[in-house]
């Protein structure tokens, strides 16, 4: 399943469905206005075109995902590992590390998750 293309703002409005849904369209209102400060307009806007693009879908006035997080996330890492590292998950692993100070806690983590990929377990 292709997920669809999630901009900015929208993934901020999703953080915020994903933690309350199933919610009904007049909280999400007022959880946007309080969060993100934005209008009923703005949400409602939104609410229609992530609805049109089958992010979400709205029926009786109460709003679900119809993708998780977890699958915005991974689409997100696909494309950007696809587009500035030519696809290359090592490529992109090396210029992470080289810009980030791992703890040795962080280093064990990813060590273990390797493992178990190796073991052909969970990630």
């Amino acid at each position: 399943m292709d997920i669809p293309k999630i901009h900015e703002s929208e993934y901020r409005f999703c953080l915020i469905l994903w933690e309350n849904e199933p919610v009904s369209a007049p909280e999400l209102v007022r959880l946007c206005q309080e969060r993100l400060g934005w209008k009923r307009t703005t949400t409602y806007t939104v609410i229609k075109r992530l609805g049109q693009r089958g992010v979400l879908k709205n029926e009786n006035a109460v709003v679900t995902s119809l993708v998780s997080k977890d699958q915005v996330q991974a689409s997100e890492i696909d494309e950007l590992v696809e587009k500035k590292f030519g696809g290359s998950l090592p490529a992109f692993v090396a210029a992470f590390a080289k810009r980030q100070d791992l703890s040795e806690a962080e280093l064990n983590e990813v060590q273990h998750m390797i493992d178990r990929i190796r073991k052909g377990g969970a990630r």
